[in-house]
């Protein structure tokens, strides 16, 4: 197994390390205590080809693997999760799905958009009373002529106040379960469709995250992703896809937090002499770089997968599941040596600690994952 980089994997990850520290670097503390990242920052993204990679040329993408994209993503990860998260949701679970299972007119009519950062797309699953129960969501669309009227409640969705585009999921039919489940594309200034930024959050806070509320949303039939009462199974092939994203971002947090705690403990010193001469910092210091080699290496087998064409799903919830664990993890450990200043956000590790502790939660918290890694693993057909 050869993992050195290629050369187009080399140049794509230094592009994306020097945008990291020419436009976000400067501003994150900034963001973070503001709530709220820049939005400029969406269409510069979106002209260095971030948010079309692995997307055909043919529809406005920059093409290239898979391992790239989580090149670029753990780069972002490492600058602010928050604006990683913007590439891993319009780009890695709207526009890649719409170029999985969109028609011709879908793909022509959206891919350039939002590749090109023009548009920004949000995934429509959570709901308030639904997370890991995906497949139990509430929202109806009720066929109506060549129309479908939907209505119902989406929440914690990110992007959602900023997003241009909904890809989102609503029952449309009385089969139990996910069999009733289909996919739209709805777009945000349809009247009947509300949003609301959720504030307060612990970490991402420079992220427009949401709660959606569709009252009488009317769509045309063309709006339909995929075929009727397939959008379970659009969704959660969106999210195993999407839990390699998250660990590559991941991967980006835990680096960032030994890169701070490598720094501070040759800088600081106390009785007499730099920290990082004493073995117990040392320990810490050592524990979160076997996490970032780790996490690291599992992410990179899951682009390897995907881009050999072979089953991902399983090996996507073992990267998400131990980098995000991992993350919290190295944040923690680097806290640990930054002492009290670590307590201040004028400091990287309190908010990398913040960023790190919704990764176990979203796109399926650590727990599902050993669901679905025990279910692969036994057989067993169902949780």
């Amino acid at each position: 197994m050869n993992l050195e980089l290629g050369e187009e994997q080399t140049a794509v990850r230094q592009l994306a390390r020097d945008f990291v520290a020419r436009e976000i670097t400067p501003h994150v503390v900034a963001w973070d205590r503001a709530e709220s990242v820049d939005r400029g920052i969406v269409k510069k993204l979106g002209a260095l080809g971030f948010l079309g990679l692995t997307v055909d040329e043919e529809y406005g993408g920059s093409g290239g693997d898979h391992l790239a994209y989580c090149l670029v993503t753990e780069e972002l990860g490492r600058g602010d999760s928050s604006v990683r998260g913007i590439v891993s949701v319009s780009l890695g679970l709207v526009a890649k799905t719409v170029a999985a299972y969109g028609t011709e007119e879908q793909k022509r009519h959206w891919l350039p958009r939002l590749t090109a950062g023009e548009a920004i797309g949000c995934f429509g699953l959570t709901e308030p009373g639904t997370g890991s129960d995906a497949g139990n969501l509430s929202t109806r669309a009720v066929r109506d002529g060549g129309d479908y009227v939907i209505n119902g409640a989406k929440m914690f969705i990110t992007n959602g106040t900023w997003a241009d585009v909904v890809l989102l999921f609503a029952r449309t039919n009385e089969a139990p379960g996910h069999r009733g489940v289909s996919a739209f594309l709805v777009p945000t200034d349809t009247p009947g469709l509300t949003r609301r930024t959720i504030h307060g959050k612990l970490g991402l806070r420079g992220q427009a995250t949401a709660e959606l509320v569709l009252d009488g949303v009317r769509v045309p039939a063309g709006a339909l992703l995929g075929p009727e009462g397939e959008g379970f199974s659009i969704a959660m092939s969106a999210l195993a896809k999407g839990r390699m994203s998250v660990a590559a971002g991941c991967v980006g947090i835990a680096q960032a937090a030994l890169d701070a705690a490598v720094g501070y403990a040759g800088e600081r010193e106390q009785f007499g002499k730099p920290i990082a001469h004493y073995q117990l910092v040392q320990e810490l210091i050592s524990d979160i770089a076997v996490d970032v080699d780790a996490a690291r290496l599992l992410t990179w087998r899951v682009a390897d997968l995907v881009d050999r064409g072979e089953n991902f799903a399983t090996a996507a919830s073992k990267a998400k599941l131990f980098a995000s664990e991992a993350a919290v993890r190295a944040a923690n450990n680097a806290l640990q040596v930054f002492g009290g200043y670590g307590y201040i956000d004028e400091y990287p590790v309190g908010k990398l600690l913040r960023d790190a502790r919704v990764m176990t939660l979203y796109e399926g918290t650590s727990q599902i994952q050993k669901l679905i890694i025990g279910r692969a693993l036994t057989g067993v057909s169902a949780f």
